[in-house]
């Protein structure tokens, strides 16, 4: 659990309780990396440490870790850096920015005119990497900011800085070496494929493999600089790409980049833009980092003792926070599977208080051996259900319970398939323990759409005995419906709902089976492939391999469920239900469309209110297009409704082009009815 005092010291004893606080977390994080206090634990108690300090100058200790680098505690080693390697000042609001802002220019003496640089404040550990005649000789950590460890053991294993470069150039790059995610659970792979306790996040995990000799493997880290010592240039933006072309991988390389911006109201901005594209990077930040682009303006400004006064590091909330696991809990999905939730003490992650996390499946819980009671760290990318990375090994205090995994479906009673990653109830999806979860999600809006059978009345059908599939929706009397709503009216609105589902295309249809590994996108996929209903359940699994989008590693559990809905199936044929897929009419290379890639985003109103995107995509396909759910490259428009989030982000930082829903439909006029 992260531990910190309640409130900030208002007596002299309080001070001393939080000094000493931060300087154990400190010894702890830069000993074995196991500190009890997560980045934004310690981030609140370092501030009021200071703010209590400014207030009663008589009573600062001279241990304090306030204006030290890594507080004072971070291993020096016997490297003497070349220049002073600063850690940075934080700010925390566009109002603190502001204040920044306008200290720098009182240092100048002048308003900033050579603009401001705004790049990602990666999450890993901080090095300076020495170029002699284009050969790497040395690599050294940070440590107090005039000496570091050197770590030169783990040249070779760190992506984005090459044993030899292209020239023969002499420079010394700093940045910071990372874990990616997906390096990350390679890491973790490797370490518990050797019998070693797994990395609790990348930060950490970053920091002990760097400084780790000797193992019998070999985890990779990744490096982008962020700063350079002996090369010439009059801006921050050219050194660094003077770095780049050298053949040293550069901030610039990041998906968010390296932004030059005239004005801090730009810089503000691009702040926002980069939170928005936080949840889909590949490795965590922390916050964004903002400097003076003018090296003139940079010698001008000058340093601090333990920090630069032309940068500083605009923190974002924290997405990762640490906490207790206080127990576990196991839920039935609609298709079957048997997933494990977190039941944790509350704490605010990214801004919001997370009671919950997801655990992934038995897999996870097994391979990290996480216990009731541990302390985890929990991640929460944007609107994603926050989910449990890993136990805090190293912080247990022996009064932690296994977790027990469940020896029957925990609904139904019934056996388990264990045989995959996640478990599944070896009764079936659509039936059983699974019975209203799949026939809330048969009516849904994007399925066959029976927006009158509320969960309610599902239940209630569901207990009479009336319905005990998808199939039996399409046979129920007015009678069953008046038991079930309590009112003939309602039960009046239901049947014509009922009617209208009967005609919906095949691709509704085979959703709302919910077929184990498909959704909305991939049942319309599979449904445009092969046509008709018949056609897909005489496909095998090689044969579903070839539909576009569908993984073929889930192609044998979609053929195996297929079949085992022969008789919903049936139900649905004698029921009269639509069984074929409609073509999409499409203009081809003649459409307004044609070559582009569209993706669209946010609430639709005005004249594509109330089409879901399934009916928006066949509009785009109709006018020669082709449609995305994610922004890449590839992407060539983002249409942005309402409340457009991190796709609208990702796309301005692509340079996509942006329509507004407005200017997308006088685009389609003469498609849309």
């Amino acid at each position: 659990m992260t531990t910190v005092i309640a409130v900030p010291p208002a007596s002299r004893d309080e001070y001393h309780s939080a000094v000493d606080t931060a300087l154990q977390a400190c010894a702890a994080y830069y000993g074995d990396g196991t500190s009890p206090l997560d980045d934004a634990a310690y981030d609140l108690l370092a501030g009021w440490i200071r703010d209590y300090e400014r207030e009663h100058p008589g009573h600062v200790r001279e241990d304090s870790p306030t204006g030290k680098v890594g507080g004072g505690a971070a291993p020096t080693g016997e490297v003497t850096h070349v220049v002073p390697m600063l850690s940075l000042d934080n700010v925390f609001s566009a109002e603190e920015l502001t204040k920044w802002g306008v200290s720098l220019e009182r240092r100048l003496g002048a308003p900033v005119r050579g603009g401001y640089v705004a790049e990602p404040k990666l999450d890993g550990a901080a090095i300076a990497a020495r170029y002699v005649d284009g050969r790497l000789t040395r690599l050294v950590t940070r440590g107090d900011g005039t000496h570091g460890e050197d770590i030169s053991h783990a040249i070779g294993s760190v992506v984005g800085l090459p044993a030899r470069l292209a020239s023969p150039a002499t420079f010394e790059v700093r940045g910071e070496v990372l874990l990616t995610r997906a390096q990350f659970d390679q890491a973790n792979a490797i370490r518990q494929a050797h019998g070693a306790k797994v990395f609790s996040n990348p930060r950490n995990g970053t920091a002990g493999t760097l400084r780790a000799k000797d193992r019998p493997y070999v985890i990779e880290t990744t490096f982008y600089a962020y700063g350079v010592v002996g090369l010439a240039g009059d801006t921050h933006e050219e050194m660094m790409a003077a770095v780049a072309a050298a053949g040293v991988q550069t901030t610039s390389a990041t998906p968010v980049g390296l932004h030059v911006c005239a004005t801090l109201e730009e810089v503000q901005l691009r702040v926002g833009q980069i939170a928005a594209l936080r949840a889909g990077l590949p490795f965590g930040i922390d916050g964004v980092v903002i400097k003076a682009n003018a090296v003139t303006e940079q010698e001008k400004a000058g340093l601090a003792t333990r920090h630069p006064h032309w940068a500083t590091a605009y923190k974002l909330p924290a997405m990762e926070r640490r906490t207790k696991l206080l127990a576990v809990e196991w839920n039935v999905g609609r298709t079957g599977v048997i997933a494990p939730r977190a039941e944790l003490e509350p704490v605010e992650v990214d801004g919001s208080i997370v009671r919950y996390a997801t655990l992934h499946n038995p897999r996870f819980i097994r391979d990290s051996g996480l216990m009731i009671g541990d302390t985890v760290s929990v991640f929460k990318a944007g609107d994603i259900i926050p989910r449990v990375e890993a136990p805090v090994v190293d912080l247990r205090t022996g009064e932690e319970t296994p977790i027990e995994l469940p020896g029957a479906c925990p609904k139904c009673g019934g056996d388990i398939d264990t045989s995959g990653e996640r478990w599944e109830c070896a009764g079936g999806a659509g039936g059983g323990c699974g019975l209203l979860a799949a026939l809330r999600y048969a009516v849904g809006r994007d399925q066959l759409d029976i927006d009158g059978l509320g969960t309610t009345y599902i239940e209630a059908l569901a207990d009479s005995g009336a319905v005990a599939d998808v199939g039996d929706l399409f046979t129920l009397s007015r009678e069953q419906l008046v038991d079930a709503t309590r009112s003939e009216k309602r039960a009046d609105t239901v049947l014509a709902q009922i009617e209208a589902a009967r005609a919906k295309p095949l691709n509704r249809v085979f959703c709302a089976l919910g077929v184990v590994r498909t959704g909305r996108t991939l049942s319309r996929e599979i449904a445009r492939y092969f046509g008709t209903m018949d056609a897909i359940r005489a496909a095998d699994a090689d044969t579903l391999a070839k539909v576009p989008k569908l993984p073929a590693a889930n192609a044998p559990k979609i053929a195996a469920h297929i079949a085992a809905l022969g008789p919903v199936v049936e139900k649905l044929v004698a029921a009269g239900v639509n069984m074929t897929e409609p073509p999409v009419p499409t203009m081809g290379d003649a459409g307004p469309l044609a070559g582009e890639t569209v993706v669209v985003t946010g609430g639709m109103t005005g004249a594509l209110a109330g089409k879901n995107r399934t009916e928006v995509s066949d509009l785009i396909i109709a006018a020669g297009g082709t449609t995305s759910g994610t922004v890449s490259r590839k992407t060539t428009i983002l249409v942005a409704g309402e409340k457009a989030g991190s796709k609208l982000a990702k796309a301005k930082e692509l340079e996509v082009r942006v329509l507004a829903e407005q200017e997308f439909a006088e685009l389609l006029a003469d498609w849309l009815p």
